[in-house]
């Protein structure tokens, strides 16, 4: 116990001694730590250490009393007793003027930031949380500055979300040392206070903690959240720059589930369940009928009751007849038809010289139009609608801010596979490196890059380079092209990137550690590292690493496999002269490529005009076999005309010559419809001229077989001469020829109303040239087969109609594929068990293409429209593979808004005070779900940019007192003064005539290391300013779409653009629009399925009216040619499916086309059935089939499959898909369905026979010896 005293005395003492201790660190805190500048900073140039002294506070002199209140405005320490000077504050102002042009944005984030700041600097307060840890003499070399977690915490979390515009990236990127994903709390401040971010002149070493160390009480001032405003007046942050300040995440709507049925694909399922549901109807009703055919034939009477001929042993008699109304008003239709072709055809045998003469001089006159003949290569022309939206919005874009600039790209990778592993000196986790960011690799890509800068093209015998075309934003202050590349990181020098620093042991900075830092922070002026090299390029701006490089993942730029070089081209709006000298650059820009040779390196390139040219060598490569297709169809056609009897009377009995007319004919209605639309000043298309001839040849041979092979079946009449025999003949076949010419003419001239121009142009030019066929056909050709009859019942030779040949008897026969379909075919074709498996078969291949019509691509693959030899299509293949980012996408503000007024800023800006439904919010909100919209990023603003420029407390804007012109931040000059005052009224956004008195300064203010945010790289062509500056027109806000490969990706992202752009309009009220440089191309996409239907509905309405009139109003008929022809639709859609070939301009303009020559296969055997007057539909079908099937397969069926074959040679990838796969199907679809589906339907559903025509035939033919038959 006696111990105890001795045990409270000692807690006592200790107790005084930790007060004492308390009370000389309090004593203490009353002290500075340094006051004022003293020497220059060895570490960094420019700089100055801070004066070591621990005395206390001074008073502050009045003149930094101003810069106290724009730094630190919650500083004002009573008698303003502080630790620092105005230099110092001088200093501080001019070390953050960075972080004050991008954070200031959020007033929350910059009051803490600059909390950081004052205490560091000026606290009265400094020994409590600062201790000095190194001095020289009079200098402070190192201190150690003791920060509370909670602030560092509160200060990181105000700023995390921080926006820089310009840069589409997070604020934190430029200002943290690296990505803003990888910043956080601490290591931020640690950048700040480390001395080789070229600001701090000695080491700040901070430690974080909320409790005392080491004696020290942690700075923990009260900090702002970026919800909060501050008590000056400031706002909360705005949502894009405060995440917290936002409502929910938007969230994408849930993609539609597929329509399924029991798992399986609905449309799928309903059509198996139709087709079922016809087999057991149409198989019960063929069924009954055959029953009650058996018990009615088991009658005595049954042959006699089984007849339906109209004018059979029933009828009363056979001079009456009891037709309709209707039927009459037919018969006397197709009389008149008749017999005004009959006359025609007489006159035109009668006088062929009158005839041919003024046939070739019409098509001459006609033809002439082809001098004037322009024709379309610029795809914008060739897709585009000069009325579509995408048009109109391109032109108001190309008006306001200049076209889209040209490209030149390369895509560069390595076939050597050495990745390798960089190891910082100063720690960190090892960083591998993708094999094509090997340094022997890039001086070799560096080497490329120069020479390509150097090519020297000729244009108009002046030479042109690079720097007379490139793009380089800061001209004329900077002339430096913009190039994006990653070697631009190293201000394309060889020196540059062999840069490094290190002793014989170590390296401590070099190439990668600059890469490392650069792709992280592009628009830094100093890097971080010990090498303290620029990453913003040469031109002026940044190079951001997701343009420049490719083949990496999420943001791990170090893994990339590929580099991506762009060279931006100036492009310009009419001015033929400068868009010359670049396509001549760009031509030898290709040749040097394509010469170009490095067995390290695989280059992938292009250039603006690389597709137009490498389309132009398609269409001419092909043109050898266009030659070679028509070719063997005009061979095929000269020696098939002709109906040889005997071996002795082949040079007789061939048509050659009258073959070679009848092509010559066809050849010159297109030659006539191009010329007539080329006086009337409509261009042509590379489809028209591949297209029309092949379509006119189809209709036009069909009807010279018609023709020939109905005259040669014909026997002519006692009394009868040639001129009549021959118009006898027309006036039976040309109403024929004149239903299907003039269905067809119409059908494209309806097609003409779609706003495709390709559709359009085509449609116009195919309806005419068809017509002109038509009319050359019954005049020139009829007159040319009246000379050719004469030569032939002359016996005098084909060709060398002079020889002779001696008289002798022929027995006249008739052709083998005639008697062919006469004999088996038709018979076969028609009995009555193959026809149930005709029309289930049909039915069948009928509901699988409508089971798939919904799953044909929309599109056009860009690589189908490449020569398979292409170099482009390379590139189309790595671009695929390699790039992340897409297009650029600017959302325009047209003219009118009030940017002046604080209510239109609110209506666009993205910072504080701005409404939440404003454009940048909305873009932003859109990028945060880019894989909906695909919107990529936040858009640059420079209206929030601009408000961040003209701030008093940046040293951005500023002009000369006496002149008022502006003053740039890097001039220094005591005339120079700020724009605006350092007030309450000053700090806020300009209005009015301050806003417009501004800009024009910014958009001309280059950034320099002083003044990131100077809007000319960036904003000089955003802004379309009134003349003399007396208010803002049209603007634009960019960002980029998310990577697009694929048709449906670029329909997709037009798609969304167009949905945001429309609801900023209706929030903003005002017009907005969405515009990338390919929407042009693509919105033909977003309507095509409506156009397709739409068309093909259009033409089928109008063969169905011709169908329906010229068959002498026939209205089952007309139906049942409609019927055949939408199935011959139909089915094109599931060959389209199943071939893989996708819904665009050139797969309509072929349907378009099948929907004409369908009518070629179908009307003919039509108007057959309805003439005969055999006994029943069976026997009228057979008939039909026998007489008219023949030539429509020698016609159109055999002539187009020789001539189709060939088109499979073509090196043209969208010959070969869009032409020959088409081609084919529509041949072997209309065929089919003419000659084997059509003939089985009419013998089930054709129309009753024509009484009138029947008893008007029977009259017409009484008294003659001929056989009661129409001979077709």
């Amino acid at each position: 116990m006696g111990h105890l005293p001795e045990r409270s005395s000692l807690c006592v003492l200790f107790l005084i001694i930790l007060l004492s201790e308390g009370h000389f660190r309090w004593v203490e805190a009353q002290h500075c730590v340094w006051y004022s500048e003293c020497g220059e900073s060895q570490k960094v140039p420019g700089k100055k250490y801070n004066c070591n002294y621990t005395g206390p506070p001074i008073p502050l002199k009045p003149e930094g009393y101003e810069l106290l209140t724009e730094l630190c405005p919650g500083y004002d320490y009573g008698d303003r007793k502080l630790c620092c000077d105005a230099n110092q504050l001088r200093t501080l102002k001019g070390s953050l003027q960075l972080p004050l042009q991008f954070l200031s944005r959020c007033p929350a984030c910059f009051f803490n930031l600059m909390n950081l700041f004052c205490e560091l600097t000026c606290s009265p307060h400094q020994s409590q949380f600062m201790n000095g840890t190194k001095f020289d003499e009079a200098n402070v070399l190192e201190v150690q500055y003791y920060i509370g977690k909670t602030f560092t915490n509160a200060m990181y979390n105000a700023c995390k979300d921080v926006q820089a515009p310009s840069s589409n990236v997070k604020a934190l990127s430029l200002l943290c040392g690296k990505d803003a994903k990888d910043c956080n709390a601490t290591n931020w401040i640690q950048y700040m206070f480390d001395i080789n971010n070229g600001q701090t002149p000695f080491p700040i070493i901070p430690t974080f903690s909320d409790v005392p160390v080491s004696g020290y009480t942690p700075m923990n001032n009260k900090t702002y959240d970026c919800t909060e405003g501050l008590e000056d007046g400031s706002g909360p942050c705005s949502c894009q720059d405060c995440t917290k300040a936002c409502g929910p995440k938007p969230v994408p709507p849930p993609l539609p589930p597929p329509w399924t049925i029991l798992g399986m694909d609905a449309m799928t399922v309903i059509m198996w369940i139709s087709y079922m549901a016809f087999l057991l109807i149409f198989i019960g009703a063929v069924l009954a009928a055959w029953c009650y055919r058996k018990r009615t034939i088991m009658s005595e009477y049954g042959p006699i009751l089984d007849s339906n001929n109209p004018l059979s042993v029933n009828s009363d008699d056979p001079d009456q007849v009891n037709a309709s109304c209707c039927e009459t008003l037919g018969e006397r239709f197709e009389n008149g038809l008749r017999i005004l072709f009959t006359s025609w055809g007489s006159f035109c045998v009668r006088y062929p010289s009158l005839v041919i003469l003024g046939s070739l001089i019409l098509v001459v006159a006609s033809s002439g139009g082809l001098v004037y003949m322009r024709i379309i290569t610029n795809p914008v022309d060739l897709w585009s609608s000069p009325d579509s939206q995408a048009r109109q919005e391109k032109d108001y874009f190309d008006s306001h801010f200049g076209p889209f600039f040209r490209t030149a790209q390369l895509i560069i990778t390595t076939p050597l596979v050495k990745p390798f592993t960089y190891i910082p000196y100063f720690g960190g986790s090892d960083v591998p490196f993708g094999a094509i960011l090997d340094k022997d690799i890039l001086h070799q890509v560096l080497d490329l890059q120069l020479a390509i800068e150097g090519i020297v093209a000729t244009y108009e015998g002046k030479k042109v380079t690079l720097k007379d075309i490139c793009l380089a934003p800061l001209a004329p202050y900077n002339e430096n092209c913009t190039i994006l590349s990653v070697l631009n990181y190293f201000q394309n020098s060889h020196s540059v990137l062999d840069h490094s620093i290190g002793d014989e042991f170590f390296v401590y900075a070099d190439f990668h550690s600059h890469f490392l830092y650069c792709v992280s922070a592009p628009a830094s002026l100093n890097d971080t590292t010990l090498l303290h090299d620029p990453c913003l390029g040469t031109y002026g701006g940044p190079v951001f690493p997701w343009l420049a490089l490719g083949g990496y993942d999420e943001t791990n730029y170090n893994n990339a496999t590929a580099l991506v070089i762009t060279f931006p081209i100036n492009n310009y709006l009419n001015d033929s002269v400068r868009t010359g000298k670049a396509m001549a650059w760009e031509q030898e820009f290709i040749s040097f490529m394509k010469n170009f040779k490095n067995p390290n390196l695989t280059i992938a390139f292009t250039s603006e005009r690389s597709i137009e040219d490498e389309i132009n060598r398609e269409s001419n490569s092909d043109i050898s076999t266009i030659v070679v297709s028509y070719a063997i169809m005009f061979i095929y056609i000269s020696l098939a005309l002709g109906h040889i009897h005997s071996f002795r009377r082949v040079m007789v009995d061939s048509k050659i010559s009258l073959g070679v007319a009848g092509i010559l004919i066809v050849l010159s209605s297109v030659a006539a419809s191009l010329g007539i639309f080329s006086y009337a000043g409509i261009p042509l298309t590379l489809i028209v001229i591949e297209v029309i001839p092949f379509l006119v040849l189809a209709v036009g041979v069909d009807n010279i077989f018609i023709i020939v092979q109905t005259y040669q079946r014909d026997e002519r009449m006692p009394q009868e001469e040639l001129h009549q025999q021959i118009g006898r003949i027309l006036g039976d076949i040309a109403p024929s020829m004149f239903l299907s010419s003039f269905s067809e003419t119409l059908a494209f001239f309806l097609g003409a109303l779609s706003n495709m121009p390709a559709v359009r142009t085509f449609s116009m030019f195919a309806g005419l040239a068809v017509f002109i066929d038509f009319l050359l056909q019954i005049s020139c050709f009829v007159s040319l087969l009246g000379l050719d009859a004469k030569r032939q019942e002359g016996n005098r030779f084909d060709i060398c109609c002079c020889v002779k040949l001696q008289e002798g008897q022929e027995a006249k026969t008739d052709g083998f594929l005639f008697r062919f379909f006469k004999k088996i075919y038709a018979p076969f074709i028609l009995k009555e068990w193959v026809r149930p498996i005709v029309v289930a078969v049909f039915v069948g291949i009928l509901s699988f293409s409508i089971a798939v019509v919904n799953k044909v691509e929309i599109g056009l693959d860009q690589k189908l429209s490449m020569p398979d030899d292409s170099y482009v299509l390379e590139y189309f293949k790595n671009m695929s593979m390699y790039l992340h980012t897409g297009a650029p996408v600017y959302f325009v503000v047209e003219d009118s808004l009030n940017y002046s007024s604080l209510e239109g800023q609110n209506l666009v800006c993205g910072g504080v005070g701005c409404n939440n439904d404003s454009l940048v919010q909305q873009v932003y909100e859109a990028s945060l779900i880019s894989n909906y919209t695909t919107i990529a990023f936040t858009p640059s603003s420079w209206l929030d940019d601009y408000f961040d420029w003209v701030k008093p407390q940046s040293s951005c804007c500023r002009y000369y007192n006496s002149t008022g012109a502006f003053c740039n931040a890097s001039v220094v000059n005591p005339s120079c003064v700020h724009c605006r005052p350092m007030t309450p009224s000053g700090k806020q956004r300009p209005v009015g005539d301050d806003f417009m008195r501004f800009l024009p300064m910014f958009l001309s203010d280059n950034p320099n290391i002083k003044c990131g945010k100077g809007g000319h790289a960036a904003y000089a062509t955003a802004v379309d300013l009134h003349p003399n500056n007396t208010a803002v027109g049209a603007t634009y806000f960019m960002t980029y779409h998310t990577i697009l490969k694929e048709s449906p990706d670029y329909i997709d992202a037009l798609k969304m653009a167009r949905i945001l752009a429309n609801n900023i309009s209706q929030s903003i009220d005002h017009k907005v629009f969405a515009y990338s440089v390919f929407y042009v191309f693509y919105e033909q996409y977003l309507t095509i399925a409506y156009d397709t239907a739409l068309n093909l509905s259009v033409s089928l309405a109008a063969i169905f009216v011709v169908t329906t009139v010229l068959l002498g109003f026939e209205l089952w008929s007309a139906v049942i040619v409609c019927i055949t022809i939408a199935m011959i639709l139909v089915n094109m859609f599931g060959v389209m499916w199943l071939w893989g070939i996708s819904l665009n301009a050139v797969s309509l303009v072929n349907l378009v086309m099948s929907c004409g020559i369908s009518v070629e296969f179908c009307s003919h055997i039509v108007r057959a059935f309805s003439i005969s007057m055999k006994g029943n539909r069976v026997e009228r079908a057979e008939e039909a089939l026998a007489h008219m099937g023949s030539s429509v397969f020698s016609g159109i069926t055999l002539t187009k499959f020789g001539g189709i074959l060939i088109l499979a040679l073509s090196k043209s990838q969208i010959f070969q898909v869009f032409y020959f796969r088409m081609y084919l199907a529509i041949v072997l679809l209309g065929a089919t369905h003419g000659l084997i589906f059509l003939p089985v339907l009419l013998s089930y559903l054709g129309p009753s026979v024509n009484k009138a025509k029947v008893f008007a035939a029977n009259k017409r033919y009484a008294g003659t010896e001929r056989e009661r038959l129409l001979n077709y």
